[in-house]
């Protein structure tokens, strides 16, 4: 199966970082109103006094409806070789990684990230040369900043969330890109003498 996939990728060139910060982009602004619904369901929810604040069910269904479009959008754009693929999975991951953690935080927002990132580590393309294990690092330390700061300062939780997943794991790309080229750079010559 590894064999199969570095075939299928041994034509294509690597994605510009332009083209990847474009489709990082463009999916994150496809995903705030998604996360805007989906919190303005979850309060109103929580909400006592219910006069005047949004249909939650409605919040939370055009929320969740919304998602899979962002992830539609960051796999074409970043020309995954199999989108339709990346995407299912990208569905399936941020499931069952957000809703256990959500579960394990005590919030949504903590939930949320973990959740996203995890689908955005299926479905942004991956060059042969990128590593998932250092995508997933940098979804875990987000996800551990959400969690810290929805407890010491939840507005810029609230305000922050739906930027990191997707761009946590074009950072995780663009170091280790950096640290490959300076493993692949020539050495100078040392003078001794």
């Amino acid at each position: 199966m590894i064999r199969a996939r570095r075939s299928s990728l041994a034509g294509a060139e690597p994605l510009s970082p332009r083209r990847k910060w474009r489709a990082i982009l463009l999916a994150t602004l496809l995903l705030i109103p998604s996360y805007w619904a989906l919190v303005a369901g979850l309060v109103s929810i929580a909400s006592e006094d219910r006069r005047g604040a949004p249909d939650a069910g409605l919040s939370i269904a055009l929320g969740l409806i919304l998602v899979p479009f962002v992830f539609i959008a960051l796999a074409f754009l970043s020309e995954h070789p199999r989108a339709p693929a990346a995407v299912a999975k990208a569905m399936v991951l941020s499931l069952a990684v957000g809703i256990p953690v959500s579960a394990l935080a005590y919030d949504a927002v903590t939930g949320f990230v973990a959740g996203m990132g995890a689908g955005a580590i299926a479905a942004m393309r991956a060059d042969l040369d990128r590593s998932w294990k250092a995508r997933a690092l940098a979804v875990l330390i987000v996800t551990v900043w959400a969690y810290v700061t929805v407890r010491v300062m939840p507005e810029a939780a609230l305000l922050l969330a739906p930027v990191l997943p997707f761009t946590s794991v074009g950072v995780a790309d663009h170091l280790l890109e950096i640290r490959r080229e300076r493993r692949a750079a020539p050495h100078p010559p040392t003078d001794r003498g």
